[in-house]
């Protein structure tokens, strides 16, 4: 006899159970269930936004946003989706490190091993899991592929997208990972999470250079972060003083959330932050050459970003900082190979010593200079001198 739609839910619901302790064994800290109609109005959102020009220089979202735009466009074989999360609680707020002006910050997420590595590992596992266990096709993804993870986290159950459009957990604040099991399997959906944020706006006021024009919307081209990881050229003088001692990252609108009192630190040995870059001393990062850079951040997240933008963000941290010892460093980098080292370099060692001592050096740094940037950044110097 035909298998009966109530015993078909049955064993779907216990599979579906037994798929989250196993989500467990393999590491997640949090799993929900939703299925690939549970956002439609997700790709309409992303092409305002891209249509309106806030990706700024991430065309990559123009190029993929047909498969982006709905999960079936990206599979249509889809019938579940598994979304996964894995915490990566602070042990401290990380808004205390914006005083220590002589060390560079590194956004939380990138001061340990890639987590794009990490969690697909465990997708993985838990992906043979369930293919022993019940068959049929899947697919895991993390961060990289055309997957919009937070309205899909938020359909789960994770959380919620807050005003600054990040996933905001009640039970792990804003510190989340996350990965995606696409199947063809039927599994009991979750009912997803309401919007907890209420009349609280701290997440928006607490950005440095306005990126929220509105709450839940986002102009990634005046987030810190996107400007100091994901933009490709010079960074603008209006970005520059806001951005501190940030190299990589921000987590200002994440750290401040009230929901992170009941954040849970994250002790797990692999995903412990590496010491030599917490907070590291500006001094010995201006030093980097290609290699050193390499070796440095081997297997994080900062390794993509490159040794000169990197750079780029290190010399905008040591003129924010102020210390004239670091103008020692600054100064053998005007003649990096690197425009966007050279253009950096002028203005920390104006900020550092004072527009009239590096107008004195503009000359001899200017001949054969071909980088419009770098020249104006010279230009800036002198004209400064020139009225100060």
């Amino acid at each position: 006899m035909p298998t009966s739609t109530s015993k078909l839910s049955e064993n779907n619901a216990a599979l579906a159970a037994a798929l989250r302790r196993e989500a467990r064994t393999a590491g997640f800290d949090t799993i929900g269930i939703t299925g690939p109609e549970a956002i439609p109005e997700a790709g309409g959102r992303l092409q305002q936004f891209l249509a309106m020009g806030r990706h700024g220089d991430m065309e990559w979202l123009v190029e993929k946003l047909d498969r982006r735009r709905h999960p079936n466009a990206l599979w249509p074989g889809a019938r579940s989706i598994i979304m996964l999360g894995l915490n990566y609680g602070p042990g401290e707020d990380p808004m205390m490190r914006l005083g220590q002006t002589g060390r560079g910050n590194i956004s939380v997420y990138a001061e340990r091993k890639d987590y794009h590595v990490v969690v697909k590992k465990r997708l993985k596992a838990v992906a043979r899991w369930l293919l022993a266990q019940a068959g049929g096709e899947l697919k895991v993804f993390v961060d990289t592929a055309p997957v919009m993870e937070k309205p899909l986290a938020q359909a789960a159950s994770l959380g919620w997208q807050g005003k600054h459009s990040n996933l905001v957990s009640r039970e792990f604040g804003s510190w989340l990972f996350l990965g995606s099991i696409f199947t063809t399997l039927i599994l009991p959906p979750d009912e997803g999470e309401a919007d907890h944020c209420g009349a609280c706006r701290q997440c928006l006021d607490i950005c440095p250079t306005q990126a929220f024009p509105a709450p839940y919307q986002l102009d990634a081209r005046r987030c810190l972060s996107y400007l100091s990881i994901e933009h490709q050229g010079h960074i603008a003088p209006e970005f520059r003083r806001p951005m501190g001692n940030r190299i990589f990252g921000c987590d200002d609108c994440l750290a401040v959330c009230p929901w992170n009192k009941f954040a849970v630190t994250q002790n797990e040995a692999t995903m412990a932050p590496r010491p030599a870059l917490e907070m590291a001393d500006l001094s010995a990062l201006l030093k980097l050459d290609d290699d050193a850079f390499r070796r440095l951040f081997a297997g994080t997240p900062v390794k993509r970003l490159g040794r000169d933008r990197f750079l780029r963000n290190v010399l905008i941290a040591a003129g924010n900082s102020r210390d004239d010892h670091l103008s020692a460093l600054v100064e053998p980098l005007l003649r990096d190979p690197s425009p966007l080292v050279r253009a950096m370099a002028v203005w920390a060692l104006a900020q550092l010593r004072g527009g009239n001592a590096v107008a004195d050096l503009a000359t001899s740094h200017l001949d054969g200079e071909d980088d419009a940037a770098v020249r104006a950044e010279w230009s800036a110097v002198i004209s400064g001198s020139a009225h100060s």
